[in-house]
């Protein structure tokens, strides 16, 4: 969605600047309109063809900024500040360009007669389905503070476990690096060498050295079109991924792959009991929550069985009957959700069953080293052996040949 810059004045005359997303220049202005404004300009924030925000050292609205923004307007709203001057703190003491133009309209947006969840939801790329949802909660039963301090809590478990992951496959990413850097150098710099010297015999080459040397000629005569290939292939995938009948297939596979399919499906299975008991708790109605819960899963396989578990309770059913019926979420998923049905206590089980998820992704994030060992070492051994195979097997003809 483009973003317009305005100016408008308010009913007192006061001058407004600021920007917000819009569908459209008269969408923009309809919605100055509604908050009571007059349009004076609305002009599209054109975006640079080469972006120069990392030279001036502009950043977007990342997790940091989130949970930073959450825990202290829960703070400040909790000491009884008026909303209005709550944001005008945080757009002074915030670093972030991009979060301050944020700030900054979502408090003319206020000052016009918004509320904060609508200020909010008109800026989805920085506040998620989530975060709007449960901020109209918040206001709807007068606990903005704690929804917005459970919020914070929310990212700055999602921000750890991110950092989890990436400490985990930071060795075997190091490893995969070197190994290819240094069939890279092997290929361009050591194989040519040994094709001179192996030219001058007639003797036939083992089947590895001839294609360790087909595999230098290819990346020393045809690189531009390795890359090209390389460029459309990498490309084309990321087209497939974002249509919709690739995006199935990609999340599918995705919780069904060795060693990272189930860490994928415990994190999915934690990040949707926690959204949807922590929703719950909040007063949110189950079936708002279960849509809001389908849009932050990250996998469409998954979001789509909400959607039909949301579905079936519109129409009368329970949760745990249409859990069984899918055949993605886990047994402990059913029982537990089962359990809360029967017991009144949803939001508890559901609690329970994301803590449990947690000490299995820790456990699982701990041990992926050991776990990703073994196929670590196949290749490593593989690669290891088909250029030792590539080098010396020639090396050792000839030396028979010297020998007779």
């Amino acid at each position: 969605m483009p973003a317009y810059k305005y100016k408008a004045r308010d009913k007192f005359g006061k001058a407004v600047n600021g920007v917000m997303e819009a569908s459209s220049s008269e969408m923009a202005a309809g919605h100055l309109d509604g908050l009571g404004y007059i349009p004076v300009s609305i002009k599209e924030k054109k975006k640079d063809i080469i972006s120069l925000g990392f030279l001036r050292g502009d950043r977007g609205v990342g997790l940091e900024d989130l949970i930073l923004f959450s825990r202290q307007l829960s703070t400040l709203v909790s000491a009884g500040i008026p909303l209005l001057r709550s944001l005008d703190a945080l757009s002074e003491q915030t670093e972030n360009k991009r979060m301050k133009e944020v700030i900054d309209t979502i408090r003319n947006d206020i000052q016009g007669g918004s509320t904060l969840s609508d200020a909010l939801g008109r800026h989805p790329k920085v506040f998620s389905a989530l975060y709007i949802g449960m901020v109209h909660a918040g206001e709807t039963a007068g606990t903005l503070d704690e929804i917005l301090d459970r919020l914070a809590g929310l990212n700055e478990h999602e921000k750890d476990t991110r950092s989890r992951i990436k400490e985990a496959t930071r060795y075997p990413k190091i490893v995969v690096i070197s190994i290819s850097a240094a069939f890279i150098v092997l290929v361009n710099f050591v194989v040519p060498r040994f094709a001179k010297m192996f030219s001058n015999f007639k003797a036939t080459l083992p089947l590895p050295t001839r294609i360790m040397i087909g595999i230098s000629h290819a990346f020393r005569e045809y690189w531009f079109v390795m890359i090209i290939a390389a460029s459309l292939v990498i490309l084309g995938f990321r087209w497939y991924k974002n249509t919709e009948f690739g995006r199935l297939k990609w999340d599918g596979l995705m919780v069904r792959i060795p060693v990272f399919g189930p860490l994928f499906l415990k994190i999915t299975m934690s990040r949707f009991t926690n959204i949807l008991g922590m929703l719950i708790r909040s007063g949110v109605p189950i079936l708002d929550a279960l849509k809001i819960a389908s849009a932050t899963t990250g996998n469409v396989v998954i979001s789509r069985e909400v959607d039909k578990l949301r579905e079936s309770v519109r129409e009368g059913s329970g949760l745990s009957r249409q859990l069984r019926q899918s055949g993605v979420f886990t047994p402990m998923v059913v029982q537990m959700i089962s359990v809360g049905e029967e017991s009144g206590k949803m939001d508890e089980m559901l609690a329970k069953v994301s803590q449990y998820y947690e000490l299995e992704i820790e456990y699982t994030i701990k041990n992926f080293a050991t776990l990703i060992e073994p196929a670590l070492i196949i290749t490593i051994g593989g690669m290891v052996l088909f250029l030792a195979l590539g080098v010396f097997l020639p090396m050792w003809d000839m030396a028979r040949v010297v020998l007779k």
